[in-house]
């Protein structure tokens, strides 16, 4: 029988009051975004690749430009985030498989060029075969660009996204899938729609049931439910809700419905990465985040520790 002690817990604190995590010194609103585009990019060239073998050439044209749009656009906004064009280059000179910004470069750098390659032959009609087979490469690669994101974010000491770092691949494929999805549905006919609508269906009931999850998690959660984070989070998870009902309900015959929930579907999904990424820089602010779990995790190895010397001990 363990000894009680006379002696209360000490609470956490700073010294002299310091951060104990460095915030991360990524720029908004250029990281957010990124994360965004990826995801609508990655989601957007497996819709595009769909639409191809389904035969709905409106649909195929939207995604392929969004995929190809969505990747420039991200590059963009990460070069601007890294200060200088070259740091973005020197990143494809070392191929590192045990860091998530090196993969995440070599995912990035083809399906850009895949993508573009595509959304090129589409507009122009040129090289159709080279195009096409081009849209199945960046289909290839959309999967990976839609989710690497998660784990560069959760490989980090930021608690609100470490802790986090089963749920935010499937936050962030979900969010991707939900604006692939949504602004399909904003331009294209409802008869060419409803893979489209399925996506961002199925999306929404992913990144639902993911954030629901990280938000069960404790005090490392509380960043995801309190203040601006939780603000955005919450606005997410409403405009999914709404926009999922309208769909189900009227999205495949009424096309001004359809153009509303979609572009409900954009802003929960652009919500939900800067939601994500504000949770991160609020538990990265303040030391019991990090102290706090860390106590608990000791404690429950000492708890364990002590049950499985007590149970190795011989009876008498």
């Amino acid at each position: 029988m363990r000894e009680q002690s006379m002696v209360p817990e000490p609470e956490f604190e700073s010294y002299y009051g310091r951060q104990i995590l460095k915030t991360p010194t990524w720029k908004t609103p250029d990281v957010p975004l990124y994360l965004f585009l990826g995801g609508l990019a990655g989601a957007s060239a497996v819709l595009a690749e769909g639409a191809a073998l389904s035969g709905r050439p409106q649909l195929e044209r939207v995604a392929r430009l969004a995929a190809a749009g969505g990747a420039t656009a991200g590059t963009v906004a990460l070069v601007h985030d890294l200060g200088r064009p070259e740091r973005f280059l020197n990143m494809l000179r070392v191929f590192k498989p045990t860091s998530p910004l090196s993969v995440g470069s070599f995912i990035l750098a083809p399906f850009a060029s895949f993508a573009g390659a595509a959304a090129a032959s589409q507009v122009t009609g040129v090289l159709p075969r080279l195009g096409r087979l081009a849209g199945v490469g960046a289909a290839a690669f959309g999967p990976p660009l839609a989710t690497y994101t998660a784990a560069l974010v959760a490989n980090t000491a930021i608690p609100a996204w470490h802790e986090a770092h089963r749920e935010l691949p499937f936050v962030f494929a979900g969010s991707g899938a939900q604006a692939a999805g949504g602004l399909a549905m904003m331009l294209v006919p409802l008869d060419q729609a409803a893979p489209a609508r399925r996506m961002a269906l199925v999306g929404a009931a992913l990144e639902l049931v993911a954030s629901e999850r990280i938000t069960k998690k404790g005090l490392v959660a509380e960043p995801y439910r309190i203040g601006r984070p939780g603000r955005l989070m919450r606005f997410a998870r409403n405009a999914s809700v709404v926009a999922s009902g309208a769909t189900a309900l009227a999205g495949g015959r009424s096309r001004v419905l359809s153009a509303v929930a979609g572009a409900t579907y954009l802003a929960s999904s652009v919500t939900t990465r800067f939601g994500v990424f504000e949770a991160g820089l609020a538990s990265a602010k303040d030391p019991k985040y990090v102290v706090v779990p860390q106590k608990e995790r000791l404690a429950r190895k000492e708890t364990g520790g002590a049950a499985a010397h007590t149970e190795g001990q011989p009876a008498g």
